[in-house]
């Protein structure tokens, strides 16, 4: 009898990038009422739904993309130009699908395995498993859980409460779990400076059952599926994510940028703002800085990929990664910001597509993955001092 997994299909990964074109610009038409609503509009959601960009990191063999990394995230990217919340919601979603490879094939089916099929996921252990017949029971509260409106799966971090005593020295056992959104409570608590639409509101779980097969490890436990992306390392791949949207949004930066310079005459001159020398020099530098950053994040992402496919990626390149994600994440706010001022009164006002850029920007900063303290891990490395690079 043929199983009905066989009946599953793929998304083509060589239509992504086309998709990605015709929803970055819906995204951009809609940027201003998706900050306002603080969601993704259904149109725009049932457009990445047809695509498969949401569930693009799931394997293969249940039906979903497995596209390669710089596939999704020059698709995130793109998407990001024409708004940022939108590209961050896309890569966000991608990345959690990635987790599909831990779990058996039959639960990652039922889980990511249909085209309305959408995770979130927010992997650091805030709340607590306790082992229980069958399975776990979930007790606990995750911030920052983007995309959580929209989807229908969130993969939580817990602590696995065995109640032993751990051995000197040894680290709580981490666990994740696949919660069905339908009963978790969600917070409205996404009231923030920037990328607004994401929606990445508070979740709570009081008690809730998550059989075994939804329950696994992402650090102790390799992924059930061995093929180059799931030898990408994750957490590098979380990092990436986070930088694709911020360097879509300096790009689209940018655009904005070009399209008020061409038009403004300020006051008490006759020359536009696109005419005078000190912006052409300004345009000119953010542009050289955008592309170096993002010449060195798809090499770190080349190189990485390059030793996927025959093994494991060493440190040396996860530091790679990680070290590109943070400079283009830095870079682009950077770029952004040196727009945002350029634009001088006309950036101030809320309906300004400039300052949507400049605290969208700013808030991609705060990412755990790309913020400040990611440059003491990765300067530790580079001087030889230990360092621990599980999560790296």
């Amino acid at each position: 009898m043929e199983s009905p997994l066989t009946t599953l299909a793929t998304p083509p990964v060589d239509g992504l990038a086309k998709d990605a074109g015709q929803i970055a610009d819906l995204a951009r038409e809609q940027a201003a009422s998706t900050e306002r609503n603080r969601a993704l509009s259904p149109e725009l959601l049932a457009a990445l739904r047809r695509s498969g960009l949401l569930r693009a990191g799931g394997p293969a063999d249940i039906g979903a993309p497995e596209a390669p990394p710089a596939v999704l995230l020059a698709a995130a990217e793109r998407i990001a130009r024409g708004d940022a919340a939108t590209g961050w919601c896309v890569a966000i979603a991608a990345t959690s699908s990635l987790l599909g490879a831990y779990l058996p094939k039959d639960t990652a089916a039922g889980l990511l395995g249909g085209e309305n099929d959408i995770a979130a996921g927010v992997w650091a252990p805030r709340g607590t498993a306790t082992p229980v017949d069958g399975g776990v029971r979930v007790t606990g509260r995750w911030p920052f859980c983007s995309g959580i409106t929209h989807a229908n799966w969130f993969f939580a971090g817990a602590v696995l409460a065995t109640g032993d005593t751990q051995e000197e020295g040894a680290g709580p056992a981490l666990r994740v779990v696949a919660l069905p959104t339908a009963d978790l409570e969600i917070l409205d608590t996404w009231h923030t400076t920037g990328l607004r639409g994401t929606g990445s509101h508070d979740v709570v779980a009081t008690g809730l059952f998550v059989p075994e097969d939804r329950c696994f490890s992402i650090v102790d436990t390799p992924p059930r599926v061995d093929t180059p992306l799931y030898r990408f390392p994750l957490f590098g791949y979380f990092a990436l994510s986070v930088a694709s949207a911020a360097l879509g949004n300096a790009r689209g930066a940018i655009d904005d940028f070009i399209e008020l310079a061409v038009g403004k005459v300020g006051q008490g001159s006759r020359r536009t703002l696109a005419e005078r020398p000190a912006t052409q020099a300004a345009v000119a530098e953010a542009e050289a800085a955008l592309r170096a950053a993002r010449a060195g994040y798809y090499a770190a992402i080349e190189e990485a990929w390059a030793a996927a496919q025959d093994g494991a990626v060493g440190v040396e390149q996860r530091l790679g990664l990680r070290l590109a994600a943070t400079h283009a994440v830095r870079t682009a706010a950077d770029v952004t910001r040196s727009l945002y001022d350029l634009g001088g009164g006309s950036t101030i006002y809320e309906d300004s597509p400039l300052q949507r850029r400049f605290r969208d920007a700013h808030t991609a900063t705060a990412h755990f993955q790309v913020n400040t303290a990611t440059w003491e891990l990765t300067g530790r490395l580079l001087l030889g001092l230990p360092a621990k690079t599980v999560q790296l």
